[in-house]
């Protein structure tokens, strides 16, 4: 064996396709403990934030990676909520955007567009103004639901300012302001989602940020990660298939010719845990509250079954596989009145403090990411001239 060869065949070795387990960077923002399903948010167990906090709380744990004191909490959050007012121009854009578009499509173009009302001279330094301006975490949900509801024919409803997070965007999306219990529903779901780690579209926004553009920049293009299909659209998935299943009991016989086909359950198993996703297990505690609440268990009732003879089946692999975030949060849409349509982009305004909490960080102890590639194609081709091809 030559040397080259040689050279060639451990170079292979080295490479971990989609970086998967390769340490690029240090961070003190989220922990994901997968063999033991724990989530934390600088050190803030997930379900201790769920359970206290308030999205707009959180948010300003991520930004400043400590907890606000009273006066640091009213401050931000009334920052916020005025932050939630889109422009004209913005609304204008909205209302001429193409409608068979997909909504994730206008996020990325609304985040470009309101990064020409920013000082430039400041978005390009160390520091982010995105503390100041709030314009990717309080308008994005102000944008969707504007989208939703000019696409549909209705009129545009502004946002309030005397209304949680999660509660505005059902008032906004709805028309009518939604009662606590769900308000409050839709601002922990946003909490959920709001970090998990190195992911995807977190590491994209990253990327962006490490050559030192714009905040703006780096969130539209976590935005487009997003969209890709093995990223977000999940709990959409799962949706659809529960619309497969006609009663509680086809499931059986469905996740068997699953299992002959090879076809995957959407919502089940997670690249990091090995455990049930600690916030499937909150997910699961709202969708049963919600269809208490509406006399509607049927997905409720589906899903659990569903949970049960997958379980059992996995235990006859020795497989540790068990529900995530999604499994649950589709039928939790659904029961607040949300169209399939509107889940991913949900995903993304729950997202964009923790995008913006990594371009922060990133920010502090910047190096440009350039990783290398294995070079496998061919050397020194004859060039023939045109006539000669």
């Amino acid at each position: 064996m030559t040397q080259a060869i040689r050279s060639m065949m451990m170079s292979e070795e080295m490479i971990h396709k989609g970086l998967e387990g390769v340490l690029v960077t240090k961070t003190s923002i989220c922990k994901v403990n997968g063999e033991e399903g724990k989530l934390y948010y600088y050190g803030y167990p997930i379900d201790v934030l769920e359970k206290y906090s308030s999205f707009e709380e959180t948010s300003y744990l991520l930004l400043y990676s400590h907890l606000p004191n009273k006066e640091e909490l009213a401050d931000f959050t009334t920052k916020m909520r005025l932050a939630r007012q889109i422009s004209n121009p913005i609304l204008e854009m909205i209302k001429t955007f193409p409608r068979d578009s997909h909504p994730m499509e206008l996020l990325q173009s609304s985040i470009n567009f309101l990064s020409g009302y920013v000082d430039h001279k400041i978005e390009h330094s160390a520091y982010c103004n995105c503390r100041q301006t709030l314009h990717q975490i309080a308008q994005l949900p102000t944008i969707i639901a504007a989208f939703y509801r000019i696409k549909n024919g209705l009129e545009y409803v502004p946002p309030r300012d005397d209304l949680n997070h999660g509660a505005n965007f059902l008032y906004m999306l709805r028309g009518v302001v939604p009662d606590k219990e769900e308000g409050d529903i839709m601002d922990k779901c946003l909490i959920l989602h709001a970090e998990h780690g190195l992911n995807a579209s977190t590491f994209t926004a990253r990327v962006v940020a490490s050559s030192l553009s714009t905040c703006y920049c780096s969130i539209s293009a976590a935005i487009g990660s997003l969209y890709g299909s093995l990223h977000g659209g999940a709990n959409e998935k799962v949706v659809n298939m529960l619309k497969e299943i006609d009663s509680v009991q086809d499931v059986r016989p469905f996740l068997e010719e699953a299992a002959r086909t090879k076809r995957k359950i959407m919502g089940m198993g997670h690249r990091v845990y090995k455990a049930m996703d600690p916030r499937a297990v909150l997910m699961e505690g709202y969708l049963k509250t919600l269809s208490t609440k509406k006399g509607n268990s049927v997905n409720y009732n589906l899903l659990k079954e569903i949970q049960k003879v997958f379980r059992e089946m996995m235990d006859e692999k020795d497989k540790a596989i068990y529900p995530n975030v999604d499994f649950f949060s589709g039928a939790v849409y659904e029961l607040l009145g949300i169209p399939p349509t509107l889940f991913t982009p949900i995903f993304a305004m729950a997202r964009a403090p923790g995008w913006l909490s990594h371009i922060l960080e990133q920010r502090q102890d910047n190096r440009i990411f350039r990783p290398k590639a294995l070079f496998d194609g061919p050397l020194d081709r004859e060039y023939l001239p045109l006539e000669a091809r």
